[in-house]
């Protein structure tokens, strides 16, 4: 029930919904600076794309640096078939995507190539590029770029911290985290022939099953998410289970009122869907047609969330909510990313009829790449000097 995107859009309404009615404790909704929001939005993709052909909120948009598409050269290259190509890409984004948290305000990673230091998302995406190619997460000196068991299983702290430029001086939050994600990755890749095949398991095999799903007709973008959910829910920390199922990126609120066992539980499953939506260009590469874009929900993460609170969509009710640091699980986060689902749900709305586009034109996907993330960043390099985001969140290395 809790492992669907229709349980994230549906209980994080409940909380929108008591946003609305004032009844959160610690932020309120400010609706009339929903239109002002998205015209800023529009403005963002207009700058960005003037064409306003928008690809799709994916991993693969933070493989290019200064316009150069470092994945595609390296794709160029490649001498394989279409399928192992496919799996290549999704072993890549598998591993780029759980590497993803949030890295901290002080790392950074020095570019050997340009030689520029790039922090958060686009210098983990670029490290996790390099590391990828070298063969980190691969037991096969023969096939460097895949991610198998094996591999991951032996990962090191120390290992992910060399080919990350992690230390004392360049700390990188959630290390730990970040190498106890990947090697539970790899004991689940050991388990479960059925998604990741054997000898080795590979997450790339994931493709194959996606691909025979897909031979009587298109895939619904809601079961690359559902298969991701269930295929990865061993991997997360454990936080909440229920029935013996890790509910990984799940958390309670007081708003969510379901009166049964569920009650006060809502999921973000906010590096799944990263991960759902970073699938869907190697499916369409390798010919496999992907539809209902919309059926994924928006990514409960601190661009979107900290667009909303920047463009004064979402109120803190408190000063506690800017000048403390918070823990993923207190409520302050969840009622935050909550809002932030249900608002950036309706913002989509709003940013298209600005556009003059509908959502086959320009889906959600297409909207948070050009979009809300792009400009929930550009509004926070505006507004802090480190560009970070209004409300600090400690990062375990898997979630945000």
């Amino acid at each position: 029930m809790l492992m669907t995107p229709e349980a994230v859009y549906e209980r994080s309404a409940m909380v929108l919904a008591a946003g609305r009615a004032g009844a959160l404790g610690h932020f309120s909704v400010n609706d009339d600076a929903l239109e002002p929001t998205a015209a800023y939005v529009a403005g963002v993709i207009r700058d960005n794309y003037p064409t306003l052909t928008v690809p799709y909120h994916a991993r693969w948009r933070h493989f290019v640096v200064d316009g150069e598409d470092r994945w595609q050269a390296i794709a160029d290259r490649l001498d394989v078939e279409p399928s192992e190509r496919a799996r290549i890409r999704f072993d890549l984004a598998a591993v780029s995507v759980l590497l993803d948290a949030g890295a901290g305000p002080r790392w950074g990673y020095r570019d050997a190539r340009t030689g520029r230091r790039f922090a958060r998302s686009e210098g983990l995406a670029l490290a996790s590029l390099d590391a990828f190619v070298a063969g980190l997460f691969s037991s096969d000196p023969r096939r460097p770029m895949q991610a198998d068991a094996e591999a991951l299983r032996s990962l090191t702290a120390d290992a992910l911290a060399a080919a990350f430029q992690a230390d004392s001086d360049n700390p990188l939050d959630g290390l730990d985290g970040r190498v106890e994600v990947l090697r539970r990755l790899g004991e689940q890749l050991a388990r479960a022939p059925h998604y990741f095949g054997s000898a080795p398991g590979r997450f790339g095999n994931l493709f194959d099953r996606m691909a025979s799903e897909a031979a009587c007709g298109p895939l619904p973008a809601r079961h690359i998410l559902v298969a991701v959910l269930d295929a990865l829910a061993p991997i997360w920390p454990g936080r909440i289970t229920l029935g013996g199922i890790n509910l990984g990126d799940t958390w309670r609120h007081s708003a969510v009122r379901t009166g049964d066992a569920t009650d006060g539980l809502i999921p973000f499953h906010k590096l799944s869907q990263w991960l759902a939506y970073s699938l869907v260009e190697p499916l369409e590469e390798a010919g496999v047609a992907v539809v209902g874009l919309d059926g994924l929900t928006p990514l409960a993460e601190y661009r979107n969330g900290g667009l909303l609170v920047d463009c004064g969509v979402i109120v803190p009710k408190h000063d506690g909510v800017r000048e403390r640091t918070h823990a993923p699980g207190d409520e302050v986060v969840v009622e935050w990313r909550a809002l932030t689902v249900g608002l950036i749900a309706e913002l989509a709305h709003h940013v298209r009829r600005a556009l003059g586009r509908t959502a086959d034109e320009m889906p959600l996907a297409s909207v948070l790449e050009g979009g809300t993330w792009a400009a929930g960043r550009r509004i926070a390099a505006d507004r802090r000097a480190d560009g970070g985001p209004p409300i600090r969140v400690v990062s375990d290395g898997s979630v945000f």
